[in-house]
């Protein structure tokens, strides 16, 4: 088996484990059923919403993102490296190129394709969670409280002294 053969079909195998990898086709945030909903009600609210969350991502799921990532930049890859090997040694060194260049696209897609799919999933989950909330449904709202920022209470001072001399005298008709 030829040098270049064989980075093919260590690139190949490790697309092939890299597919493997999927990405759950749905929310991946908690949403629960508002005050006085239905869980019948939460059901269809939560399959309108899905459609909804799908065409603000594209249409498109993360397993897609992934993948479409993944093998555009193992084919970059392997053209930047035929291309490299060419240039350097001929027609020997441009499949050797190819192939080096197919290994080294597909380590860099696997980090891509995983931060495509992320991508994908997080506005697919921001679409949900809006159009569930906008439903009157419960969304979870996650932070912590910083009581850093808060000012200092203000030391106690007594009041003021009534003014000198004798209080005004009450209003005419008060007794």
């Amino acid at each position: 088996m030829t040098h270049s053969l064989r980075f093919t079909a260590l690139a190949a195998a490790a697309l092939l484990l890299g597919a493997c990898a999927s990405v759950p086709s749905g929310p991946s945030a908690m949403v629960l059923p508002g005050s006085g909903k239905s869980f019948d009600q939460f059901r269809v609210d939560d399959m309108d919403c899905r459609q909804f969350a799908s065409l603000q991502s594209g249409g498109s799921t993360p397993d897609q993102a992934s993948v479409d990532s993944g093998v555009k930049s193992a084919a970059i890859g392997a053209g930047v490296g035929a291309l490299a090997g060419a240039v350097m040694g001929g027609h020997r060194s441009a499949a050797t190129g190819a192939g080096a260049g197919l290994v080294i696209g597909s380590v860099a897609g696997a980090g891509a394709a995983s931060s495509s799919g992320q991508t994908m999933q997080q506005r697919y989950d921001i679409g949900y969670q809006q159009c569930m909330y906008a439903k009157g449904h419960q969304v979870p709202v996650y932070g912590r409280f910083d009581n850093s920022r808060r000012a200092a209470p203000a030391a106690y001072t007594a009041p003021p002294p009534p003014p000198p001399g004798s209080p005004p005298p009450p209003p005419p008709g008060v007794r």
